[in-house]
């Protein structure tokens, strides 16, 4: 990755960044695949006035970058451009050529992340703690090149976001009532320059995710810390609020600029909804489908997903038959019973403001009946199409995996790599949750949920921050961790 000078120790002034810095990027983004085309997106962000020289192709095509947003002194920059899916692109941006890893329709290596941050201080940690699991990543791509990378959640943390302004300052406990129309006005101006201030000192503080995002295209999809903690599983009296909406509207805004290089209008065509009312996308690829609901942008305290979400869902059954799926679903869909732990938490007062966190749960008494829907939905995908189904997730700080079988001998894999950046939470934790999943779970009849150990391994949660690598090596798939103690686990065929 060509990055302008610059110190990556220090994330500087949002306006003026380390001395020198006056340009990051490209950061790729996988738009869509159709018609045997690669489409990709390259974002750059820039501090200087004038146009960018464009983006050229090995063909020689030239394409040019265009403005998406300008904030804090920084302009958002995207340059569109594709390649053949079964060659390898390459292509030039500021002075630099670049090279993706190969052909989508033969060996692959996919890396996922989640959990990018936390949420107290994270622009205050040290970016080399902070970021040692993408150093490690950079490392492996230099070994064995990703095709692609997957983003589970949480790629920022903005909860701070809503403090320093007085509509804000106290959300979600209390809320000034009838704000003004000029006080939302001037809390949508305090909330952009937070979220992109998240957004810009990660790329300022992490040269290594930049390197590897150079030539990974990146697909990603949002969980609550992208908008705040507990996002739709808040009080309705608290996201319907004129402050609520302001903040998701805002969350919303950024996300489409640096998680998939767009703005409403232009969405990439791998988007169910061309409208962006919920973010679901799908992408297929020679004998692969990935495809990521968004769970958040229609979910209440009592459903997961809404109309939208689910149109995308049940429109698999009437795909064209592939031989694998991955479903990235920020929350995990495979976990422990955990109503036995929601049903104690609500009874004792203490622990109540933690009621959220279980309802943000596929597995929440409130979401039984939409987690059932789901599970029975990847089952009959798996009959009908003769189909592999693995879950990639994160957002639980750990690593681990579940199991469900799915019939004709085929199981449904839970892969959980959670924490690339967020620290790990005490053993204790993975050992009452180890102890949860003892229990089990069989939300469908005669398909037992059962969590596992990660080769290696002694326990079923590993508290380690991790990454996790999906690989397909003649036809065959494997999983592979990376542990920040333990190291990369052996692969495990799923």
């Amino acid at each position: 990755m060509q990055r302008a000078g610059g110190d990556s120790g220090s994330l500087g002034d949002l306006n003026g960044g380390p001395v020198g810095v006056g340009v990051l990027g490209p950061v790729l983004f996988l738009d869509d695949i159709r018609d045997g085309q690669v489409w990709l997106s390259a974002l750059v962000l820039t501090r200087d006035d004038g146009d960018l020289a464009p983006l050229i192709c090995d063909d020689g095509a030239v394409h040019p970058f265009r403005e998406l947003a300008c904030e804090a002194g920084w302009r958002v920059m995207r340059a569109r451009f594709r390649g053949e899916a079964r060659s390898t692109i390459r292509y030039s941006a500021l002075g630099t050529a670049y090279e993706l890893a190969g052909a989508f329709g033969g060996n692959l290596n996919i890396a996922f992340a989640s959990c990018n941050g936390e949420e107290h201080g994270d622009l205050d940690r040290d970016p080399e703690e902070r970021n040692v699991m993408w150093a490690r990543l950079l490392r492996e791509h230099k070994v064995r090149p990703f095709h692609l990378l997957l983003h589970g959640g949480d790629q920022i943390y903005a909860d701070e976001v809503t403090q320093g302004h007085p509509l804000s300052e106290d959300w979600p406990d209390h809320l000034p009532k009838d704000p003004s129309r000029e006080g939302l006005e001037d809390l949508r101006a305090h909330l952009r320059r937070g979220f992109f201030e998240r957004y810009v000192s990660f790329f300022l503080g992490c040269p290594d995710m930049l390197a590897l995002a150079a030539t990974v295209p990146s697909l990603c999809q949002w969980d609550d810390h992208d908008i705040c903690d507990g996002w739709g599983s808040l009080r309705r009296s608290r996201t319907y609020s004129p402050i609520g909406q302001t903040l998701f509207d805002v969350a919303r805004e950024t996300a489409l600029l640096f998680q998939h290089a767009c703005v409403d209008g232009d969405l990439p065509g791998r988007f169910h909804d061309p409208e962006g009312l919920s973010l679901s996308w799908r992408i297929d690829l020679p004998d692969l489908r990935i495809v990521a609901p968004d769970l958040r942008s229609e979910r209440t305290r009592r459903q997961v997903m809404g109309r939208i979400g689910w149109e995308m869902m049940d429109g698999l059954l009437n795909a064209t038959p592939t031989r694998r799926l991955i479903v990235v679903s920020s929350v995990p869909l495979l976990g422990p019973r955990l109503s036995i732990l929601e049903a104690v938490m609500v009874a004792i007062p203490q622990m109540q403001k933690y009621e959220d966190d279980l309802r943000d749960q596929w597995q929440s008494r409130a979401h039984r009946s939409e987690w059932r829907r789901m599970l029975e939905l990847l089952r009959s995908i798996s009959e009908l199409g003769q189909t592999d189904i693995t879950i990639v997730s994160g957002e639980i700080h750990l690593a681990t995996r579940g199991t469900m079988p799915l019939g004709q001998g085929r199981v449904l894999h839970q892969l959980i790599a959670s924490g690339v950046a967020h620290r790990a939470p005490p053993n204790a934790w993975a050992r009452v949750l180890g102890w949860l999943a003892v229990l089990g779970d069989s939300p469908l009849s005669s398909a037992p949920i059962r969590m596992q150990r990660l080769p290696g391994q002694r326990r079923r949660y590993v508290a380690e921050r991790n990454t996790l690598t999906l690989r397909r090596v003649d036809g065959e798939w494997g999983a592979i961790w990376d542990l920040e103690q333990s190291g990369q686990t052996a692969p495990l065929p799923v």
